[in-house]
């Protein structure tokens, strides 16, 4: 064959390459803006859940801040009522305006009395008085009680309405 022919099919075949080799770039381009959209649209749905469930958690810890200022605040209004209405009754028996009784009762039986044979009987008694530092004792444990009963029920609330 001559030189011209070797030259043309030399030719040819380089032709026949750079043609295979474009046409596999174009399909490897397509190939690749097809997996590029693919990965972006994977990225917005990824992106979109994550500020949806931030979104969600964020009114959650909102609704719970608030749940817990307004358990709070009832709790602590409620507890400064009952204080200062057993504050007024220690001041009113301190005052002398109220005495502080119990009902009470002794029996002979006990053993804590001699027996006696007079008509009078004690168990048959309905209050006992106590004295006013007694009295003040009683008033002081009757706060510490307000205090715990309040402190457990905002407690018990906050289990219910925030943890939950």
């Amino acid at each position: 064959m001559s030189s011209a022919r070797w030259i043309g099919v030399a030719l040819l075949v380089a032709i026949a390459c750079f043609a295979t080799w474009k046409v596999g770039a174009w399909r490897y381009g397509e190939e690749l803006a097809s997996l590029t959209a693919v990965h972006q649209a994977d990225l917005t749905a990824i992106s979109n859940a994550a500020t949806a469930q931030v979104s969600q958690a964020l009114e959650k810890q909102q609704t719970a801040e608030q749940d817990r200022a307004d358990i709070d605040t009832r709790t602590t209004k409620e507890k400064a009522h009952a204080l200062a209405e057993n504050e007024k009754l220690r001041a009113d028996v301190a005052a002398g305006d109220r005495r502080l009784r119990f009902a009470g009762r002794c029996s002979s039986s006990s053993g804590n009395l001699p027996d006696t044979t007079s008509s009078a009987r004690l168990d048959d008694g309905s209050t006992v008085e106590i004295a006013g530092a007694a009295g003040r004792a009683v008033f002081d444990i009757r706060a510490g009680i307000i205090k715990d009963r309040t402190a457990l029920k905002g407690l018990q609330e906050y289990v219910l309405r925030v943890c939950q």
